[in-house]
């Protein structure tokens, strides 16, 4: 491998992270303390909340409804092929994780949840093959996972996700086609070597399925798109810049980085841009390798609809840039010997919480820094509540929601109010009322870090937790403060904290 400045730089910043962020992991039997939580789901959040947890003192529990090949989550189930679109350091979904290369694949990314899930001795915390069916409280406001057996938690970290099963349409005239059909999670022992490959979906899988049929020799690739989608260059230092924006909607002056790309990214392929929908809208696609596949004449981008399908492949109305979805177009048949469905996978389901958390009009992702449900502050719906945004995508913030649970947890003066919460809710819906987007459905990192640090001033009892929050250091001292004011408490007959 040559030598890379940027990489071995890279490497030194991840060396200095982990020194100095990193929880140490419990010792092996050690007893560790409540607050107990029950963390559902083992994927990529699951196994790093639970890290911090047990980094920090606190007893976890994981409950996983697959089984130990389930571990890693969405990224347990992709092509071996798979990687990041984003440079991994805006992946560093924890402080101990450490990767070799700017734009892992699949078995690298596993391979460090599953690093964290034994440094951090979750082995015998996990509970495999036990889907959470419900989640509810005992007359000691204790929470219960199933069943009593499960044991008696102080709080809830739902770490479901956003990606679950494959969603896997049936096409019109789907059973006249005489070639191949597959998702394009499923890629891996497929050839595409001199066939015609049609990718159904625009998005981030339609991407990854097109860098697949290049790689495995296709004669011919056809990508059919129903809307047009922004695409921002695989470049960190961009991708970190969009991200500044803190009103985490379009501004009056979107249209500069939104120019800026036409410009000097699309270039002549300005056609795929979108003609009427803002950059911060959707999350965009990070990708620079599809415009060079496209320029040389190795694949084709086709806005429309899918008509019918044929024996030899998909009836198709192209539409002119501007035509909405379901507009008048141009039939042509696209040949096609290999058909990838980038379709998406399934959003998993909430429902084994509450159903107290799902009145509107606080119902997800209307919860407090979207996470939160109003009736229930000990519930953290970790990156599972996600619609859209721009930014660094499963990292710092996986901690600081953890740690922000914590807090609420240990200490009862930090806690919110259910009223507080609703109104903060209702002062950013506010805040955000011009948004193309509703408040919730679409957020920037700036923003997200602007909640954080918002919600922690705004609390005097919040202030001596900050260090904690946002780094994860320095819970010694506020420990000592919120021991003082057990004592203060117990005289009062007030509710103590977990820390005595």
């Amino acid at each position: 491998m040559a030598f890379s400045p940027f990489q071995w730089l890279y490497s030194i910043l991840q060396w200095i992270l982990t020194s100095i962020f990193s929880p140490d992991p419990p010792a092996p039997g050690a007893r560790l303390r409540r607050p107990k939580i029950a963390i559902v789901g083992a994927g990529l959040t699951g196994v790093s909340a639970a890290s911090h947890c047990v980094g920090h003192g606190f007893d976890v529990v994981l409950f996983e409804a697959g089984g130990k090949d389930h571990l890693g989550g969405i990224w347990s189930k992709v092509n071996s092929t798979s990687g990041l679109q984003i440079h991994s350091i805006m992946y560093r979904f924890h402080p101990g994780v450490k990767f070799d290369e700017g734009y892992p694949k699949q078995n690298a990314i596993v391979g460090q949840v599953e690093k964290l899930w034994k440094m951090y001795h979750l082995e015998d915390k996990t509970l495999f093959n036990t889907k959470v069916e419900k989640v509810y409280k005992d007359k000691q406001n204790r929470w219960i996972v199933n069943d009593p057996s499960n044991g008696r938690f102080d709080g809830v970290i739902a770490a479901v996700g956003t990606c679950g099963d494959p969603k896997m349409p049936h096409l019109p005239s789907q059973d006249k086609f005489k070639g191949e059909i597959h998702h394009s999670s499923n890629l891996d022992g497929i050839d595409g070597k001199g066939k015609k490959v049609t990718i159904i979906g625009g998005g981030a899988s339609g991407v990854e399925a097109l860098e697949w049929a290049v790689e495995t020799g296709a004669s011919e690739i056809n990508v059919l798109a129903r809307s047009d989608k922004w695409i921002v260059p695989r470049n960190a230092f961009v991708d970190i810049l969009l991200a500044f924006n803190i009103f985490g909607q379009e501004t009056l002056f979107s249209w500069v980085p939104e120019n800026i790309l036409r410009l000097f990214f699309y270039r002549d392929l300005k056609d795929i841009a979108p003609a009427d929908q803002g950059l911060f809208t959707e999350t965009p696609m990070v990708n620079s390798e599809i415009f060079r596949q496209i320029r040389q004449g190795k694949a084709k981008w086709l806005r429309g609809d899918i008509e019918d399908l044929t024996e030899q492949g998909v009836q198709f109305i192209k539409r002119a840039k501007g035509v909405p979805k379901g507009g008048p177009g141009h039939s042509l048949l696209v040949e096609a010997d290999v058909i990838i469905m980038a379709t998406g996978y399934k959003r998993p389901s909430l429902s084994f919480l509450p159903d107290e958390v799902f009145e509107e009009p606080y119902g997800p992702p209307r919860w407090y820094l979207q996470v939160f449900p109003p009736s229930h502050p000990s519930i953290c719906a970790n990156n599972c509540t996600y619609v859209n945004a721009i930014g660094t995508v499963g990292n710092y913030h996986i901690g600081i929601y953890t740690r922000l649970l914590l807090m609420f947890l240990v200490d009862p003066l930090t806690t919110p109010k259910t009223f507080w919460m609703k109104r903060w809710i209702d002062m950013t819906s506010t805040l955000k009322a011009l948004a193309p987007t509703r408040a919730f459905d679409f957020f920037t990192y700036s923003e997200l870090i602007y909640w954080f640090c918002f919600v922690v001033l705004i609390n005097p009892f919040r202030w001596k937790w900050a260090l904690f929050v946002f780094f994860g250091i320095g819970k010694g001292l506020p420990a000592q403060v919120v021991g003082h004011e057990d004592r203060l408490r117990n005289g009062l007959g007030y509710k103590k904290s977990y820390l005595d």
